[in-house]
């Protein structure tokens, strides 16, 4: 397996500068673009043509891979989703990025979903980025299998689409609440996890909390079951390399906080 990235990621409560001067600081290898301007964040259209410019030769030279996270309401589904969703492939195509995420929409079926990503990964790969697709609280391990055994048959998701496990998520779905190792034990051997949302929650809400400061500061099994054990269902799924995004950007809370994983 290869060596997985570890970084940080933009929040809507705080400048764009503030979490990536603090990964930088903090000689992070990996940071997440949330498109998200909210009271104070970031979207795409910030960022000019000669700043995307600069920043992929900052990145490159401090050895960061970016991300980059779609508007969370960005359906594929709709023209307008779709269209958002193409705008931060192009972002992420110019800054270098290695992946685009968005979120997975389970109130559709995995076949129209599938149907709706086509174009978008002829995009990402003219961009040289990949798609991985996030579970949300309500996306059960089963519906993440159907989708990507459709994927796995369409010629244009080769090499170009994989899943980003959301933990905090994964501990919501109520099938698995407070379990997530259970979830991505569900997981079938062909849904290939390129990225990684790390957070914590008490099963009640999704409230991102930094690892080691909720549920693993009393009991840290489940967090070392997805990074420590050489036997974690996971491990031999992770194709190229993986990246955690410390996803804790919320009201009230340091937006630079994150956790050590490893």
């Amino acid at each position: 397996m290869s060596s997985i990235r570890i970084g940080n990621q933009t929040s809507c409560h705080a400048p764009a500068r503030l979490p990536y001067e603090f990964a930088v600081a903090q000689g992070f290898d990996a940071f997440e673009w949330l498109s998200d301007k909210g009271p104070s964040g970031w979207c795409e259209d910030d960022m000019s043509q000669a700043e995307r410019s600069e920043l992929r030769r900052s990145a490159q030279q401090r050895g960061i891979l970016f991300s980059v996270h779609a508007p969370v309401a960005a359906d594929p589904t709709l023209p307008s989703g779709a269209e958002a969703i193409r705008r931060t492939i192009r972002f992420a195509g110019d800054v270098g990025a290695g992946v685009v995420n968005l979120h997975l929409f389970p109130e559709h079926g995995s076949k129209q979903f599938a149907e709706a990503l086509r174009p978008l990964l002829e995009a990402a790969r003219s961009a040289h980025v990949r798609l991985c697709l996030e579970n949300i609280p309500q996306t059960s391990p089963d519906e993440c299998n159907a989708l990507f055994a459709l994927l796995a048959m369409m010629p244009e998701a080769a090499g170009q689409v994989g899943m980003c496990l959301d933990m905090g998520h994964a501990n919501l779905f109520p099938g698995t609440r407070n379990d997530y190792l259970k979830f991505v034990d569900r997981l079938g051997e062909h849904v290939p996890i390129i990225h990684w949302h790390a957070h914590e929650n008490w099963g009640d809400c999704d409230s991102h909390l930094p690892l080691f400061t909720g549920p693993s500061a009393h009991d840290d099994r489940g967090v070392r079951g997805l990074v420590s054990m050489p036997e974690a269902a996971w491990f031999p799924r992770v194709r190229g390399s993986g990246a955690v995004a410390a996803a804790t950007g919320y009201p009230g809370r340091d937006p630079t906080a994150t956790s050590a994983y490893a």
